[in-house]
């Protein structure tokens, strides 16, 4: 983990260096003098909506091809900003689904998310601020395990507020350029909910018949208490932000965010129907839990866009994977698309 977060942070800070090129220097300097025009109204509001649809289809294909797909993505991308002398508010939205569905499957979600980011602070110097951070993220629709204990059977493990993190940091803000800031919070407070249906079992009581056993309750894959329904961590928080027109037409959105828990975490044991034993560890705040979300989007015309989302997640209290599915595990999500946008 510490060589992946290491390469995250050098990626990063390689990207915001990018301004040394003269074209990204001119475009920086078009962008600032946008930038003082919008904000005499005190807000900056804009965004971005895109479309992707793909179609595939196959007949006596000796190579092997599914009968029918068709692929469907949607993306919503606002921000409002708002600047008054010293003070400052940013608020950025970012929604994303899409869809896939084969002959041989059925349909299936390929991207759910629901970040929203609200960053507000106050100027102490040029490239300082004092400021506070608030973010939610979570997701739409249901998502499965469509092979449940090895029998393809399909169980609920995640919807709308199961899980969903918000966290509430206060921190100090450096932001040497506008298209890049760096937040940290030495003391930050993070809500792991888990309300809608925290036990989700696939069987009655949570009682699996042929083989023996228990189900773990859905809850307890996010590392939650499906009594208490939300898991409060105390701890650091670093975001780094970057946002930025990197060439003619192809612009590059990043936000790295690091978590580090100061709090003994909590691990459970089924021990019966329904019935979960709960056990504290060693506090281990160099156990960084890691999200990371990328947008590369290349602007063919005034309507055709290409994108590219790369998202990477790790947290040590998502203990879904392994042999035995009960170890931590890098998760990775990326998403090509062609289709129709719309910027406002």
């Amino acid at each position: 983990m510490k060589k992946i977060v290491i390469n995250i942070l050098l990626l990063i800070f390689f990207f915001a260096t990018m301004a040394q090129d003269p074209t990204v220097k001119q475009i920086q300097k078009e962008s600032e003098r946008k930038s003082e025009k919008d904000t005499i109204s005190g807000w900056r509001r804009g965004g971005v909506i895109s479309l992707n649809i793909g179609q595939g289809s196959s007949r006596n294909w000796a190579a092997g091809a599914e009968k029918f797909s068709f692929s469907t993505a949607a993306s919503l991308s606002v921000f409002a900003n708002k600047t008054d002398g010293k003070f400052y508010w940013n608020n950025a939205l970012d929604l994303g689904y899409a869809i896939v569905n084969t002959h041989s499957v059925g349909s299936r979600k390929t991207d759910d998310k629901i970040d929203f980011f609200t960053k507000m602070g106050r100027h102490i110097s040029n490239t300082f601020s004092v400021a506070g951070v608030i973010n939610f993220r979570s997701q739409f629709t249901n998502g499965y395990d469509y092979n449940y204990i090895g029998k393809g059977l399909r169980r609920r493990t995640s919807s709308f507020l199961s899980p969903a993190y918000l966290i509430i940091a206060p921190g100090i803000d450096w932001h040497p350029k506008e298209y890049f800031s760096l937040f940290f919070s030495p003391v930050s407070v993070r809500m792991v909910i888990v309300t809608n249906e925290p036990r989700s079992y696939f069987y009655p009581g949570g009682i699996i018949p042929a083989a023996g056993g228990f189900e773990v309750p859905l809850s307890v894959l996010y590392g939650v208490d499906p009594q208490r329904k939300v898991r409060t961590e105390l701890g650091g928080f670093l975001s780094a932000n970057f946002n930025k027109d990197i060439i003619r037409n192809v612009s590059f959105k990043s936000r790295l965010d690091l978590y580090s828990n100061y709090l003994r975490p909590s691990r459970f044991t089924v021990t019966a129907a329904d019935q979960v034993q709960t056990f504290k560890t060693s506090s281990s705040p160099e156990k960084i839990d890691v999200f990371w979300s990328n947008l590369l989007a290349m602007k063919v015309n005034k309507f055709l866009i290409v994108t590219y989302n790369l998202d990477l997640i790790y947290d040590d209290d998502v203990r879904q994977f392994g042999p035995n599915r009960s170890s931590p595990g890098t998760q990775l999500r990326s998403l090509l698309g062609v289709g129709f946008s719309a910027k406002f």
